[in-house]
């Protein structure tokens, strides 16, 4: 007897990201081919759905303004086995997502966090290294260290 295939739904929530959406969706779509990719437009003053749409994402979206609700939104309205959430500024390695799946499944987690590990000064907005690692801190204090380092330790970061 075989088991289905898990549903794998990519979840990208959108404010003005016109020049980087088709990226992500290319992106994701080369490294997770059976995953239905979805980005959810928050009243973007741009052509940020338009752009998601020509590059092949189902495209939704949410008007209340504000990441939260998009999130909450995308949730509520898409039924998956596995969710990966991104942003759709190409700030995320597309090419991780296949082994961060695999240790979720392997490991038997209920979730994986990838760190973005910047390359260049333009991966982060200001003060968002500090906040990064503060919240990193917090983590591995309230859960163990382990469970945020072993993560990095075997790439999936």
């Amino acid at each position: 007897m075989t088991t289905p295939a898990l549903r794998v739904a990519v979840l990208v929530p959108c404010f003005n990201e016109e020049a980087a959406v088709a990226t992500v969706v290319a992106d994701f779509r080369k490294a997770l081919p059976a995953a239905e990719i979805f980005v959810y437009d928050n009243n973007s003053k741009d052509r940020t759905a338009e752009v998601a749409r020509a590059a092949g994402a189902e495209v939704r979206s949410e008007r209340r303004q504000g990441k939260g609700h998009v999130v909450r939104r995308m949730f509520a309205d898409i039924d998956a086995d596995i969710y990966v959430l991104v942003d759709g500024d190409a700030t995320y390695d597309a090419a991780s997502a296949p082994r961060m799946i695999e240790a979720l499944l392997s490991d038997h987690l209920d979730m994986v966090v990838g760190l973005r590990i910047d390359q260049a000064a333009a991966a982060y907005r200001p003060g968002h290294r500090t906040g990064n690692w503060l919240l990193t801190g917090f983590l591995a204090t309230v859960f163990g260290r382990e469970v945020v380092v072993s993560r990095i330790e075997k790439g999936l970061a």
